[in-house]
């Protein structure tokens, strides 16, 4: 069952006119990720990923990633477009926030794109920005789309949303 989408506001782009199959393009957007006192990533080179009812995930080139605060954890995960996905922890001093982080080693060459990037989770931390505006999680466990006001819904992980 596809749902209704909502209308799109000036400015704003509807997750109902992203693409399936998913796709990857550069994105000139300011990401920046705090937590604990600390930059944890910095970049205006991110790449996003869009899909049908999905916020974008944001993918940081490694290199805007503080260094020293991914740690390899345990655990891989499949997608049919991306590949084999690894995770990662961050960890400030004592602080450990687990499998927080994801990437691709070595993606399905539609998203070649995306190695040496690292995409997170925005739940976790004190603040993820998009363009100084503060992003909303999506819904759902599993989901790593970045809300921002720029978008209009529904997002897939909201209750009801498994078949969309």
């Amino acid at each position: 069952m596809r749902p209704r989408p909502d209308p799109a506001l000036p400015g704003q782009e509807s997750v109902w006119g992203y693409p399936r199959p998913a796709i990857a393009e550069a994105s000139p957007a300011h990401v920046v990720i705090e937590h604990a006192g600390r930059i944890v990533a910095d970049t205006r080179a991110s790449i996003r990923t869009l899909e049908t009812s999905h916020p974008p995930s944001y993918y940081i080139p490694r290199a805007d990633i503080a260094p020293g605060l991914l740690r390899r954890t345990a655990g891989t995960s499949f997608c049919e477009w991306k590949g084999a996905a690894v995770y990662y922890d961050v960890v400030i001093g004592d602080i450990v926030l687990a499998r927080v982080g994801w990437s691709y080693p070595h993606p399905s060459p539609a998203f070649a794109a995306l190695r040496d990037h690292v995409a997170f989770y925005a739940a976790p931390f004190e603040r993820c920005s998009v363009d100084g505006e503060t992003v909303v999680p999506q819904p759902g466990e599993f989901y790593g789309g970045w809300i921002t006001s720029k978008l209009a819904g529904p997002f897939k992980g909201v209750p009801g949303s498994r078949l969309w």
